[in-house]
């Protein structure tokens, strides 16, 4: 296994086949050859992933993107604003679009999305075709910001780890189907709902799992897990918790804080929180998280907490 920030080496190993695991400015991602559908298979086998749940395809620009999806104006006028960044559309496919079915679950649509991280872009850029690449981790399980998350969870499973150090953003991208009018939030992420509808100039609608399918990644009510139990909205720790703090105003505890943000800042808090959770989960079987507002990045960031804390099912 190669772990370097070698793109060369990471290319090659999608050329040939294999995966690559490289840092997008959200998290890092899991990569293998959108084309191919033995290297999607290997990007389900190696994340134990439902194959109905559908991967986001990463390409270098929009240029690329358009050569996969369908775009409408709603679709052009998204990626013009926020794109290269951490915002996935959802689009109909292209009729003569490469990409493995295996990899958009049989849909007839394509979840698109161009990042911004440097480290991401060489990287497409050397590969020259789109990359399928859910989060670089088990599926269900945490996901990772450093390439040692990588390491720890997918081991030998990936040919090449790109180490970019740790994520920016630390969540993952916003989806948005464009597929709707007006377009539906499919998953809060790194861009926040608010700077969508100001692009836009409308709300955008929600979007549900229909007849138990997701309709993009990220939608399984399970999600994000660690380990340890998880009680969301604390006050307080209760003995034997570790505590996830956010803000000034944190409760005196003899156990384990890490506070996301201690000035409340939800942009920090975003960046820390997979972090955060990955060491609390380390060391303690038990983690109460404090309220975050529900609120620009705070709907994201809830939204992987009530996930996170949801009861676990076989099919995650």
């Amino acid at each position: 296994m190669v772990q370097t920030s070698d793109i060369s080496a990471a290319a090659k190993a999608l050329k040939a086949g294999e995966l690559a695991a490289f840092p997008t400015e959200t998290v890092y991602g899991l990569g293998g050859d959108a084309c191919s559908d033995t290297a999607v298979a290997a990007i389900f086998a190696a994340k134990g992933r439902p194959q109905f749940n559908p991967l986001i395809m990463h390409v270098e620009s929009l240029e690329k993107a358009r050569s996969c999806g369908v775009f409408g104006d709603r679709a052009m006028q998204l990626a013009k604003h926020f794109w290269p960044g951490p915002l996935t559309l959802v689009v109909p496919k292209q009729p003569d679009c490469a990409v493995s079915l295996l990899a958009t679950a049989g849909l007839d649509s394509i979840a698109l999305r161009v990042p911004a991280h440097p480290a991401a872009c060489q990287l497409l850029k050397a590969f020259a075709g789109p990359v399928a690449a859910p989060s670089a981790n088990l599926s269900g399980r945490l996901s990772p910001t450093q390439a040692g998350h990588v390491r720890d969870q997918l081991g030998g499973k990936v040919a090449a780890i790109v180490d970019g150090g740790p994520t920016s953003v630390g969540l993952e991208s916003t989806i948005v189907s464009c597929l709707t009018e007006p377009p539906s939030l499919l998953r809060a992420g790194g861009v926040a709902r608010e700077d969508i509808e100001a692009a836009l100039g409308l709300q955008l609608a929600g979007g549900e799992i229909e007849d138990g399918k997701p309709l993009s990644p990220g939608q399984l009510q399970h999600h994000y897990a660690p380990e340890a139990s998880l009680r969301l909205n604390a006050d307080a720790p209760e003995e034997g918790e570790a505590l996830l703090a956010f803000g000034p105003a944190v409760p005196a505890h003899g156990g384990l804080i890490l506070n996301l943000s201690p000035s409340g800042d939800l942009v920090e808090a975003a960046a820390n929180l997979f972090a955060h959770l990955h060491e609390l989960d380390a060391k303690a079987q038990a983690i109460a998280a404090m309220r975050v507002p529900e609120v620009g990045l705070g709907e994201a960031i809830n939204d992987r907490l009530r996930r996170a804390a949801a009861p676990r099912t076989l099919d995650v």
